[in-house]
């Protein structure tokens, strides 16, 4: 892949806001350890959510020059491996932005194993922003419209769930990914892993609403974290595949790309880990693009839910309900 300059995908922005970006609002300055005027804000927030420090933000913006490395030596397998893509001068500070500056969710949900309703208790927190394709956020950012037809504002029935923008800090680091992988995402799902305890199961993000060959870029920040795949078992009558289960050691800052053939033919997790290390709590960001709907409906369910959202404490040291008030401060 050849490099990349900033001046190929980033010009002064104008005044009005791009049809593809979040609106921004301008907030007085926020509670916290810095000093910050600009801020992302929706319907669906339950507060305004910072831009990123200028100088974080500026190093953001050089990755369009990332370089990773190609993985393709097994069956079905392509992946795009950077060491770092966020770099060591900003990676902690970033985690501890998003951390901070976020709200996330700890969704309850009920599905059907072998005939009978399960509770599953999701064993991280969660938070997504995003629309899919046939949608998208009017220049005023808070209608939600049609992306055939703009002037034509969606059914109230559309959506059952309650869709918000991507915020700035967020959506920096999408276009700068789409720039550097030559790809489109307009969801962000992030995940925080608190400690060891906190994991995924094997699973593969092959949904129908993804598209046949899905590309999923997957950011790590904070704690390093095993990152687990295996090929998917062969179906009825296909023969064995000679495939090696693989282990990434994932460390803040690394990326990994799956795209092409991995997701319909690989599992991947992040298994439950001991020591201090893991328990500094990690952060993981990823990019992915939704065809319809039933895409969007699918993030709000299983990453929003129906219950309160948390905010770190840092008094604490760890997430804590977040009490709605009156005056809406934090």
């Amino acid at each position: 892949m050849a490099k990349r300059t900033l001046d190929t995908y980033f010009s002064t922005p104008s005044k009005k806001a791009r049809a593809d970006e979040p609106a921004e609002a301008t907030a007085d300055t926020l509670p916290g350890p810095r000093s910050v005027t600009r801020t992302t804000n929706h319907s669906t927030y339950p507060w305004p959510i910072p831009h990123l420090p200028s100088h974080v933000a500026s190093e953001i913006e050089l990755l369009v020059t990332a370089q990773g490395k190609e993985i393709r030596d097994q069956q079905d397998l392509d992946l795009l491996y950077f060491q770092p893509f966020i770099p060591k001068s900003i990676e902690r500070e970033l985690f501890t932005f998003l951390r901070s500056e976020l709200f996330f969710y700890r969704v309850k949900y009920t599905i059907k194993r072998f005939g009978k309703e399960t509770l599953v208790n999701t064993p991280r927190f969660t938070t997504v922003f995003g629309l899919d394709e046939t949608s998208r956020f009017a220049d005023d950012g808070l209608r939600i419209v049609e992306a055939s037809d703009p002037s034509k504002t969606v059914r109230k029935d559309k959506y059952k769930c309650n869709p918000r923008p991507i915020p700035e800090c967020l959506d920096l680091l999408r276009r700068v990914t789409e720039a550097n992988t030559d790809t489109k995402y307009n969801f962000c799902l992030v995940n925080y892993y608190a400690s060891g305890n906190d994991s995924i199961s094997f699973h593969s993000d092959d949904e129908r609403f993804l598209g046949p060959e899905p590309a999923i870029a997957s950011f790590t920040l904070g704690a390093k974290r095993d990152f687990l795949m295996k090929h998917k078992p062969p179906r009825d009558g296909e023969p064995e595949l000679e495939t090696r289960d693989i282990k990434l050691p994932l460390a803040s800052g690394d990326m990994i790309l799956m795209r092409g053939p991995t997701q319909p033919n690989w599992l991947h997790s992040i298994p439950k880990r001991k020591g201090a290390e893991a328990d500094r709590g990690r952060i993981n960001i990823t990019l992915r693009r939704a065809l319809i709907p039933a895409g969007t409906e699918n993030y709000y369910r299983y990453n929003v839910g129906e219950g309160g959202c948390y905010q770190w404490d840092s008094s604490k040291r760890e997430m804590v309900p977040w009490p709605s008030r009156m005056d809406g401060t934090r």
